[in-house]
């Protein structure tokens, strides 16, 4: 999947072995960290004029491509709760059709290039472009390095959570609006 603007070149590919290269270390980092904790491979290519741009345009491109490739009837939801040193965090996950995001980051540090604006606008590009509701509650923690990489980390397993196949339709309704 591929998206070029004015401000960004983006394209990801699911299930191919290959390397994160966004030009943001940052996000490549927790790009490297939410694949891993999803089971998944991935090949990542970026270029940018504003990081926030980036972060934006990487959440859409993932999402269309991770709903590319859902299987006819999957998981939906996924969820977890994630350590990492003095940070605890809550990710959940439902690929409903409805398209929300609920982030609380909390923390006492700053750390340069971990900032709650970007990791926003990463999961409301993903939740848009998934059709998806993502919810991340911080339990805990003061670096700020810390609970952003436990976000990705709990992205990750829920992510794979929520994509993997299941054997019914995953809706009262009988019916998830997710493709279209």
């Amino acid at each position: 999947m591929k998206r070029e603007t004015r401000e960004t070149s983006v394209e990801v590919q699911l299930g191919v072995e290959g390397s994160i290269e966004t030009n943001d270390r940052v996000l490549d980092h927790l790009l490297v960290t939410l694949f891993h904790y999803m089971g998944k491979k991935v090949s990542i290519r970026a270029t940018y004029d504003l990081r926030h741009h980036l972060w934006e345009d990487v959440g859409i491109i993932l999402g269309e491509e991770l709903r590319s490739k859902l299987p006819e009837k999957f998981a939906r939801f996924g969820s977890a709760i994630m350590p990492m040193d003095d940070a605890l965090v809550i990710v959940a996950v439902d690929i409903s059709g409805r398209p929300y995001v609920s982030v609380e980051l909390s923390y006492g540090e700053g750390e340069t290039g971990f900032e709650k604006a970007l990791v926003r606008e990463f999961l409301w590009g993903l939740a848009r472009s998934l059709r998806a509701t993502i919810h991340v509650k911080t339990l805990s923690g003061i670096n700020a390095h810390h609970v952003i990489e436990a976000t990705f980390k709990g992205l990750g397993k829920a992510l794979g959570e929520a994509v993997g196949e299941s054997e019914k339709l995953e809706s009262t309704k009988g019916l998830l609006e997710v493709w279209g």
